[in-house]
């Protein structure tokens, strides 16, 4: 549904954004992290034909950027951080103003407007002006404009800054209710707990390229390496370690407990449970220590920098 190859975008000598390729499948929800100025809202702009790449591709529902912006832009719901809203008109008024950009049909966008501002907690505000909008209500004005022509695409910068944390909650749920519908996403966000459950895939993007892609079990794997499980005893361990050491790899051990690396926890643990038994021992719990997406970016841009700092000695 969405695909970049080579995108890239110079302004004067500046290179924004640096070949970036990347696939979202129908029904997906991509997250794009990175820090401010790495290309994230620049890459959004080239992706709803408001920017014309300098060089590379992009195509959305079928439909090229360059080529039929027209088709793009009737396809995507677009959010970005800033949201251009008229503060002098009402909530029912701008959203009848962009449902008539849409070409909706009256009766249609008004019904539209009226089930999405309620969906969001919004429906005493449509005869508020824009202007009496708290924050959080503009961002979810912002989103609910995005969704009122029902596009296949949504591209999100940022979707649930300035939210309070029930706001935040309902337009987490609403993607997650939303991807019932074979709804496509491309979120752009710096909150790594959300992007972790919302996302089937995940991009990293630095100095405008694309440093680290993939599922979070990718990603934990290849940057973060093999999962680590807790086994915790009743007593004391005495020696456990040595006793296992040919089945997995001990990282460290307390007085109950011991932790280790595992490439196949389906066929180890259940193993190492048996063996763990017919020693005597009476195990408390086997579980894996949680990994967080904060774990594996840090540790993804910690490469990059030595990388960075590597090829720099080279140059010199």
């Amino acid at each position: 549904m969405i695909e970049t190859k080579g995108l890239t975008k110079y302004f004067d000598d500046f290179r924004a954004v640096n070949d970036v390729s990347f696939f979202v499948k129908t029904g997906e929800v991509l997250a794009m992290l990175g820090p401010n100025g790495a290309g994230k809202t620049t890459t959004v702009r080239m992706m709803t034909s408001i920017l014309a790449p300098t060089a590379g591709t992009c195509t959305i529902a079928g439909y090229d950027v360059l080529q039929h912006p027209e088709q793009v832009r009737s396809h995507v719901g677009v959010l970005t951080e800033q949201h251009g809203l008229y503060e002098r008109m009402k909530g029912e008024e701008y959203l009848d103003f962009f449902g008539e950009i849409y070409h909706l049909p009256r009766r249609e966008r008004r019904e539209r407007a009226l089930s999405l501002m309620e969906r969001f907690g919004l429906g005493d505000a449509l005869d508020k002006r824009l202007g009496e909008y708290s924050k959080g209500m503009k961002q979810k004005l912002a989103l609910v404009r995005a969704m009122l022509h029902n596009p296949p695409v949504l591209l999100l910068d940022e979707p649930t800054s300035a939210m309070d944390p029930q706001s935040a909650k309902q337009v987490r749920d609403a993607i997650i209710d939303l991807r019932q519908d074979e709804r496509t996403f491309m979120i752009t966000t710096h909150n790594l707990p959300e992007a972790q459950l919302l996302a089937d895939r995940i991009a990293i993007i630095r100095h405008g390229r694309i440093i680290a892609k993939g599922t979070f079990e990718e990603l934990a794997t290849g940057f973060v390496g093999d999962p680590i499980m807790e086994l915790k005893v009743i007593g004391r361990i005495n020696g456990l370690e040595k006793d296992l050491s040919d089945m997995v790899q001990v990282k460290e051990s307390g007085i109950d407990w011991l932790r280790y690396t595992v490439s196949d926890p389906y066929v180890v643990n259940p193993a190492l449970l048996r063996r763990v038994t017919e020693m005597g021992v009476d195990v408390v719990t086997l579980s894996q220590i949680t990994q967080s997406l904060e774990d594996i970016y840090l540790q993804v841009v910690k490469e990059d920098e030595a990388q960075e700092a590597h090829n720099g000695n080279d140059n010199s």
